[in-house]
């Protein structure tokens, strides 16, 4: 077996993957490699090196490297730097030369003598430093352009730094100007249409993430992240999850000598930010401490609902409903890092991080109005609901990563423990439907969970001669997820609380241990002709063991769900152009595995008419990804493109059906239709399309760009049950827009938009929506600070979202209403100062875990039915499954 798995590992590693960044045309040299003239001389010697920048220490990818003979200060040979910043220039002459570095955004680097005597050597220039440089005119261009989009060998790199609007926000602020992202009004984020997109913070996992993307972002402030790197084809190093691609959210870091103190403040009518961000480094060691806390308010809406639901017989059912909307919460997080350099070959680090948010919504007089067959007046319920959303993260990491004298060696051990605690519930006070006052009964759902992880992790990677590089290693994720619910009824105001237990909604406890052990192998080479090949294959083996702890409902089955195992392929071909151009083909397969939010078994029935629950015994699904990309100049404007497709199979897709309950005053209660939506591996899904991009700056001082997506879906699902069969496909069209204008005196302006046409879903449609912002700041003198205002949505009064279901048992048409006008002002002060003087090994990037493999609350492909309070896509959160 282990023969077999090799065979299988080294028959799919036969190829590998690059593709030039943006900005990745070299400066122009005094030779274009491979066209010196062929009367130059030649030699036996050869001279390599690898060129890093100098703020960044990191490798500058595609530098052009020129020889040049002194006494004609002409050149005589030359080459170009890989995507790891190496290069070789082999069959060098006998002599005494000028080596001269350059690179677009960088000063020349000129090295003054370097002496071939005759015999053959191999001279290694070691490190070769290079400077960045602003420049005016058509180089201002690309720098300013490389500033705001990168693209890197696997992933295209949004460097969210440079963004002023999004001062005092966090990190859903971000998402939205990401090219190639949509994030509903949620927060949810898809990529290329699809949810199934893997978010990482700093390359690291966290239980936050898996039990909700959107509630993660709200807990990364704004003003801390660096850059967005939206990984489409990612290699067989990252884990298989994440059908669509990976998203990794880089934040602020600095690991120079010294200590810096930096302070942010916003207020405004929506909310108040207070964040707080040190820095301290001496000699070998380094520490940073981080605090973030952000306060939501005055956060305000409508909802309305009308289905119609078709029984058996044919007669049919209506339920009207409405209620006002309001919101606010806390969120925030807590970091401590530490890393130290044992040599300057060897780092150890560590870090803790704890996040925590509390979140309110409520339902101010959810009416519902029932009509069922025969009935004239119809019956009516009111009621008052609090959903209570609460939890708490901890993150610890302890890496050790050694590199060794041959460049680009390196092997790391990567550990993590992780686990999210949270709390889900919803109180409903049930109000007398004559003075709409008097509470005559109460429900209650309560909904304890935890998801906890613990992660190894071993990499090791070696170039193999001067233009092939081998990368393996393994890794166990072990993974316990504990879902604890019950409900209550209560009567009046202040009646007890008394344990409700029926087939309906039973209390009960899912645990659920999901182990995953995976291996990777991956193969890199490079050609003269600069072609880039990388291909890899990486096998994971899942281990399930999961149950109820009783069973004594036929409700709640034993789970049943195989171990299984999956081998996933990956290919990526690129070829660097003259002019700046690139083009680049990618194949991948990925996994999905399902989260907390689409296992969990919990009741969710804060609106009783429109009630989720999870499926414990949901396998993965599987995607096949095509990708073809280009990348060029037009003059001033950078151009990006690509075509994509993705087949899904075995898709976890939301069902929906009907039934019929009792709900209401518990001494009294009435029947009502509901709809009640929950998950199966019966979806087959379909997407071709397109992602344009494109920048340019204006003058030097007015930069404009936007960017436009378009595919087609198709989605069907096999059931065999016609009343859940169903179909749907369409188009979905998206687009952004965004300009900033430096001024004099530290003066700034930067303005966005973003919109998104209707999404289609298996069961109907989402309406569509947009996002608008203007900001403007201004840099004190020293920039050690600056102050700046900035609104979002200011003509909207309100924004409404739409959302259209049908299916052969019921049609459902849902709007919802956001009065999400804000404007803040915002104030940021640095104390202290950082300087240059360590450049050990606390410069180099730091590696950690990423466990980037289970299916998440993505949010907004899969659609579903608004939850009052809850915005477009309800649900509780957390532990329980939101209502998609």
């Amino acid at each position: 077996m282990k023969n077999t798995l090799l065979f299988l590992l080294l028959s799919s590693a036969t190829t590998a993957f690059a593709q030039i960044p943006l900005g990745g045309q070299s400066q122009p040299v005094p030779v274009i490699p491979g066209t010196a003239s062929d009367n130059a001389p030649k030699g036996n010697a050869k001279i390599s090196g690898i060129v890093i920048d100098s703020t960044t220490n990191k490798p500058v990818e595609f530098a052009s490297i020129a020889l040049i003979d002194p006494a004609t200060n002409r050149p005589i040979d030359g080459t170009v730097c890989d995507e790891k910043g190496q290069f070789t220039m082999s069959k060098v002459p006998t002599g005494t030369f000028r080596v001269l570095v350059s690179f677009v955004g960088y000063k020349n680097k000129a090295i003054p003598s370097v002496t071939i005597d005759g015999r053959r050597q191999d001279i290694n220039l070691g490190k070769i430093l290079v400077s960045p440089e602003v420049r005016t005119l058509n180089e201002v261009t690309v720098t300013g352009q490389a500033a705001l989009v990168e693209e890197k060998v696997d992933r295209l790199v949004y460097n969210a730094d440079k963004d002023i609007t999004s001062k005092g926000g966090d990190a859903t602020d971000v998402m939205r100007k990401v090219p190639m992202l949509s994030v509903d009004l949620d927060g949810n984020v898809s990529l290329r249409g699809s949810s199934n997109v893997r978010v990482l913070i700093n390359n690291k996992p966290s239980t936050i993430v898996a039990s909700s993307v959107a509630d993660a972002l709200k807990q990364i402030p704004a003003d801390m992240i660096k850059s967005v790197e939206v990984i489409t084809s990612p290699s067989a190093k990252y884990d298989a999850e994440g059908s669509a691609g990976i998203i990794n959210i880089v934040t602020k870091k600095n690991t120079l000598q010294g200590f810096t103190l930096n302070t942010d403040a916003g207020v405004g009518n929506r909310g108040a930010n207070l964040g707080l961000n040190g820095n301290l480094r001496t000699g070998k060691m380094g520490f940073s401490l981080s605090g973030f806390g952000r306060a939501n308010y005055n956060v305000v809406g409508s909802y309305q609902n009308d289905q119609t639901v078709r029984n058996s017989s044919g007669s049919t059912s209506r339920t009207v409903q409405s209620a006002d909307t309001r919101s606010n919460g806390m969120f925030g997080q807590y970091q401590l890092g530490w890393d130290y350099d044992l040599n300057k070959n060897t780092a150890i680090t560590a870090s803790v991080r704890y996040g925590l948010r509390n979140n309110n919504s409520f339902q101010d007089k959810l009416t519902t109005r029932t009509f069922l067959p025969g009935g004239a007046t119809g019956t009516l319920g009111i009621r008052d609901v609090n959903v209570q959303d609460y939890s708490g993260t901890v993150d610890v990491n302890v890496d050790f990563t050694k590199t060794f004298s041959k460049p680009q060696q390196e092997f790391s051990i990567l550990t993590q423990y992780s686990r999210n605690n949270r709390t889900n519930n919803f109180i409903a006070n049930i109000l007398n439907n004559v003075d709409m006052e008097t509470i005559t009964s109460r429900e209650k759902n309560e909904n304890l969970s935890y998801n906890q992880e613990t992660t190894v992790q071993a990499d090791y990677q070696t170039p193999v001669k001067e233009n092939q590089m081998l990368e393996f290693g393994g890794k166990g994720i072990f993974r316990q997820v504990n879902s604890d619910f019950k409900y209550y009824s209560a009567s009046g105001a202040s009646g007890a609380f008394n344990p409700i237990n029926s087939d309906v909604r039973p209390a009960n406890t899912l645990n659920y241990d999901q182990n995953v052990a995976a291996t990777y192998l991956s193969y890199t080479y490079s050609t003269k002709s600069k072609y880039t090949i990388k291909a890899g294959a990486r096998y994971e083996y899942t281990f399930i063991n999961a149950d109820f702890t009783s069973r004594t409902s036929t409700s709640q089955p034993a789970v049943s769900v195989p171990d299984y195992g999956n081998l996933v392929p990956s290919i990526n071909i690129s070829k660097a152009l003259k002019g700046g151009k690139t083009i680049k083909l990618a194949y991948n397969r990925r996994l999905q595995r399902p989260g907390i939010q689409f296992l969990n078994p919990n009741v969710n029935a804060s609106n009783p008419t429109n009630i989720t629950q999870g499926n414990p015994n949901l396998r993965p699904e599987l995607t096949d990804n095509f990708e073809f990309s280009t990348s060029t100049y037009i003059k001033s404007v950078y151009l990006n493109g690509s075509l994509f497709a993705r087949f899904t199979g075995n898709s976890i897709e939301s069902v929906r059906t009907t039934d019929t309950i009792r709900t209401g005053d518990v001494v009294n209660p009435v029947l009502q239709q509901v709809i009640r939506t929950t998950y199966y591996n019966i979806g087959q899904q379909e997407s071709y399309g397109l992602n344009l991009f494109g920048n340019a700056t204006i003058l030097s001082k007015w930069q404009i760009g936007g960017g436009f997506d378009a595919y087609y879906t198709f989605l069907t699902n096999n059931s065999p049950n016609p009343s859940l069969k169903s179909s749907n496909s369409g188009f979905v069209i998206s687009g952004r827009i965004f300009t900033n204008v430096t001024l004099k005196n530290g003066w700034g302006i930067q303005g966005f938009g973003f919109a998104r046409g209707r999404q289609v879903q298996l069961q109907g449609t989402q309406g569509s929506f947009a996002f608008y912002s203007l900001g403007v700041k201004k840099e004190f003198a020293s920039k050690r600070g600056s102050i700046g205002i900035s609104g979002e949505n200011f003509f909207n009064h309100p924004f409404k979202v739409r959302t259209e279901l049908a299916s052969a048992t019921f049609t459902q048409s849902s709007l919802t209403s956001f009065y999400n006008a804000g404007v803040r002002v915002n104030f940021s002060y640095r104390f202290g100062k950082m300087s240059m003087d360590g450049q050990g090994f606390g410069g180099r990037k730091k590696k950690s875990v990423n466990n980037d493999d289970v299916k998440g609350d993505g949010g907004g492909d899969n659609g579903g039915t608004p939850q009052q309070g809850q915005g477009t896509t309800g649900g509780q959160g957390g532990g329980r499954p939101r209502n998609r």
